[in-house]
This record gives C-alpha cells, structure tokens and sequence, in this order.
C-alpha cells in the first residue's frame, strides 16, 4: 500500500510560498538578494488587486536598498518600545501585549503539534509566525487550515497589513498592501473549501 502524501497543488504551493514570503518580509528586511529578487519578479498581470500589488512590491523593491530598509524595518515593526505598527494578534484583539489572544493561540499551537523554538525571541502571535504556522499546515495539507486562520489570522492581519500599507516608505506601504490583498483571498479560498469539506474539530480544543 501506498500512503504517500499526495502531491501538494500548485495553487497550494504558491500559498504558502507567499506565507513565507510575508513572514520573511515582516520578521527582517530584506537582504540585497531578496530584493533583487523582488525587483525582478514577472507576475502575471490579470488585473486583479493581489497582481497590481505584486507589481508595486516589485517596483518598490527595484527602488530600495537593503541598508535604507533595516533602518525602516526597525523603525516601523520593531522599534525602541515599540514601532509604528505592532504586529501582534495581542495587539489587534486585546489592546495590550501578551493577552487572550496570544494564551488562545499557544493552546491551539500545541494541538496541533507546534512547538515555540527556543531561539525565537518574540511571542507567537506574532504576524510573522503565525504566518509561518499557515504555510506549514498547507504545505501539510492539513485539515486545520481553515480554523486556525479564522481563529488567529482573519479577526485582525487584514488590520494590521492595512496599517502597514499607510507607513512612509514605499516598499513597506506596498507589502502592506500586498499582504491586505492576499488575505482577502485567503478569506475566498479558505471559505470556499470549507463549504465542501465536513467540520472537523481539534481533539485538544474539542476537550476544553
């Protein structure tokens, strides 16, 4: 018998590259490689809102330098205290750091069977991990996608890559953008599957 997985979709793939992506972008900025990367990149230009913010992040790349966007970075995501934008689930949902949503999140984290690598410094509901934690469970093709992004990314990412994208600076302003973009239709795909696929509940979470 052969129990081997089957092969992830191309449209899955993608997925969760842009979720890496994403959380790559948000946790440091970008290396001169990434960034010629990005600057190159030929996306498909169908018209759609998620293609003409692939096309600004390109642009906005070919536009910047890797030392001028780790001053920004710090400044914007990370910052003495705080930067300008706070990117933590804690933040959006509770008003405050290290509240509800981030106790919630490691509940379901180990469900799941993730655990909080020792080397990381920020919390978990941190934008960028949870990020993370979804290309993980596509590239998986795990069952829980759709849960654990109606529970710990659609209530409150949208908001804080909308904040994003109101910054000063080009290339952070279209990742903004392009991550507001792109949950939106996380929110389609996810919704869409969700209604031909029976409800299925997390044995941990079932418990509580």
């Amino acid at each position: 018998m052969n129990d081997a997985m089957p092969t992830l979709s191309d449209t899955d793939a993608l997925r969760a590259d842009i979720y890496q992506l994403l959380a790559s972008l948000l946790r440091q900025a970008p290396d001169s490689e990434l960034l010629t990367w990005l600057a190159n990149l030929d996306s498909e230009q169908d018209g759609s809102r998620l293609a003409e913010c692939w096309a600004a992040l390109s642009s906005a790349a070919g536009q910047s330098n890797s030392e001028s966007l780790q001053r920004a970075h710090f400044r914007l995501l990370v910052g003495v205290i705080q930067g300008e934008v706070v990117p933590y689930a804690s933040w959006y949902r509770n008003g405050e750091l290290m509240e509800a949503a981030l106790v919630a999140l490691r509940q379901d984290l180990r469900a799941l069977g993730f655990e909080r690598s020792e080397h990381t410094r920020e919390p978990e509901d941190h934008l960028a991990a949870v990020c993370e934690v979804m290309a993980m469970l596509i590239t998986a093709q795990s069952s829980e996608q759709h849960y654990f992004y109606q529970q710990h990314i659609s209530p409150w990412a949208k908001r804080c890559f909308d904040d994003l994208s109101k910054v000063n600076t080009a290339f952070y302003t279209a990742l903004g953008q392009l991550g507001s973009a792109f949950m939106e239709s996380e929110q389609a795909t996810l919704s869409e599957r969700a209604a031909y696929q029976p409800v299925r509940m997390m044995s941990e979470r079932a418990q509580r």
